[in-house]
């Protein structure tokens, strides 16, 4: 894969067959265990209706998990795309997990497509590339537990944007 598009450039493909996800990038190894089940419905049932396209953002958490998932059933449904939304090249200038790091390497390489916001991080990159996620899509799958947050605010945009919206917690 290569090192992507800068800017609000367009997600390819349609987006009337395209699922993004959301969530918290804090999420235990306990609600990962009870959410991948679902998840794993949630897209094949997607695949099985025609979509071919899933959306993360890669951040830590729900978005590395979604990302795999996403791999896995692109292994059943090698016609289906991973694509890639991330707020700027410098993600990760922080993180300091190297299983982390690792995960992140592994989605990127395996990504169909990817489009950064920015090249480096700003106040509103993360916003921009969660609409972005959703402008793309038809389908809005979350993992928010709480009324606050980026999480929560895009699936209110999403459905203010007259998206399907689906939480999984």
């Amino acid at each position: 894969m290569g090192d992507g598009v800068r800017g609000h450039a367009a997600i390819p493909g349609n987006p009337e067959k395209t699922v993004c996800f959301t969530g918290h990038r804090n999420i235990s190894e306990a609600d990962i265990e009870r959410v991948v089940p679902k998840l794993d419905g949630v897209i094949e049932k997607c695949i099985l209706n025609g979509y071919n396209a899933f959306i993360t953002g890669g951040a830590l958490g729900f978005d590395t998990v979604a990302a795999f998932r996403v791999l896995a059933a692109k292994e059943r449904h090698p016609e289906i795309k991973l694509y890639l939304a991330l707020p700027c090249r410098n993600q990760t200038v922080n993180w300091t997990s190297l299983k982390s790091l690792k995960e992140y390497r592994i989605i990127k390489d395996n990504a169909d497509f990817i489009v950064y916001v920015r090249d480096f991080y700003d106040e509103g990159c993360m916003m921009e590339r969660n609409r972005l996620m959703v402008d793309s899509s038809a389908v809005c799958v979350g993992y928010v537990k709480r009324a606050s947050g980026g999480s929560a605010a895009t699936m209110r945009y999403a459905e203010k944007m007259s998206r399907i919206t689906i939480n999984l917690a």
